[in-house]
């Protein structure tokens, strides 16, 4: 039975999971002489981050309100300025400064591409949720620790409990194998939520109607941990195929920009959105109403299943701008 136990409480260690870091070279500049560099970022704080070089270097880099940070063009626009916080993990850049008296580089001028922009938003809105879970990992990597040690205190110390102390092992075990199930749902989205909102005939402004519906997504996506907004367009058959597919683009671009200007929901949270144009009809487009409920806009607000064990899909009401 001793025996028994003893193999168990190896298969509890063997369930433990272990985290590895490699360390980089870090770049030392000289105060006052002005660089040119370029890399990727691959670590972040408030007021700097690291950027390794293609030879596998890194340098911090501090960044202060003059900076000029800005997209080379695309999807936000040319030359359009970028907040400070929106810099992520993963994301290309070329930047120009001057190394400071901490040997750091002070920055300039931040430019990337707009498409790297995108790239490294959607990696980092997946690797987060996954960070956070394995630091979660290791406090219970702790935890598990503390009992493995009473479990073999009761064994030694009652001999006559040999059969309570497995029972105790087994229940451990478990623990870790509930872990990692959990660890395994990491990259498994579900729908939590759903909202459609409409729009007028050739428009793709937001109702007041819409705008409350939208507030109600935002609320509920804020109490959530790992969570992504995939945001669709449509259009009735009315008129020009290929300017009904432009359409439904700028109404799905309209649900999004109110969502992250009204309610600061950060753009690595925004999934990829597409406009159907008359594609994908909930409704006859032959009749009037058909053809309300065909110009629309989708709004799913997906979970992660690894951090959100208890979801449930719900559905809001049709929201419609007749």
């Amino acid at each position: 039975m001793l025996k028994k136990f003893s193999a168990l409480l190896l298969a509890v260690l063997i369930g433990v999971v272990s985290a590895f870091a490699q360390d980089a070279q870090l770049r030392s500049l000289v105060a006052g002489q002005k660089y040119k560099m370029k890399g990727v970022v691959v670590a972040k704080d408030d007021t700097s981050f690291v950027l390794r070089d293609g030879t596998g270097v890194d340098t911090k880099v501090i960044i202060s309100p003059n900076t000029s940070i800005k997209t080379k063009g695309g999807f936000f626009g040319g030359g359009n300025k970028i907040a400070s916080a929106q810099i992520v993990r993963g994301l290309n850049m070329e930047i120009e400064g001057r190394g400071d008296s901490t040997g750091a580089l002070a920055a300039e001028k931040i430019r990337f591409d707009k498409d790297d922009f995108k790239v490294a938003q959607s990696i980092d809105s997946r690797v987060s949720p996954t960070e956070d879970r394995v630091t979660q990992t290791e406090q219970n990597q702790q935890r598990l620790s503390g009992q493995i040690d009473e479990l073999m205190a009761i064994s030694n110390a009652a001999k006559g409990g040999a059969k309570a102390a497995q029972e105790t092992a087994d229940a451990a075990v478990q623990g870790v194998n509930a872990t990692n199930q959990r660890i395994t749902a990491l990259d498994d989205y579900v729908v939590q939520s759903t909202a459609t909102v409409n729009f007028k005939v050739n428009s793709a402004v937001l109702s007041t109607e819409a705008k409350t519906s939208l507030d109600q997504v935002a609320q509920s996506a804020i109490q959530l941990k790992g969570y992504v907004i995939e945001v669709t367009g449509f259009a009735s058959s009315e008129g020009d195929a290929k300017k009904n597919k432009a359409l439904s683009q700028r109404r799905a671009q309209a649900v999004i920009d109110y969502l992250v200007e009204t309610h600061n929901i950060p753009l690595r949270r925004i999934g990829q959105s597409y406009g159907f144009g008359e594609l994908q009809a909930v409704a006859d487009n032959a009749t009037k109403e058909g053809r309300e409920q065909n110009r629309r806009v989708e709004i799913k607000l997906l979970v992660n299943r690894g951090l959100n064990q208890n979801v449930e899909v719900r559905s809001n009401p049709q929201i419609s701008d007749k």
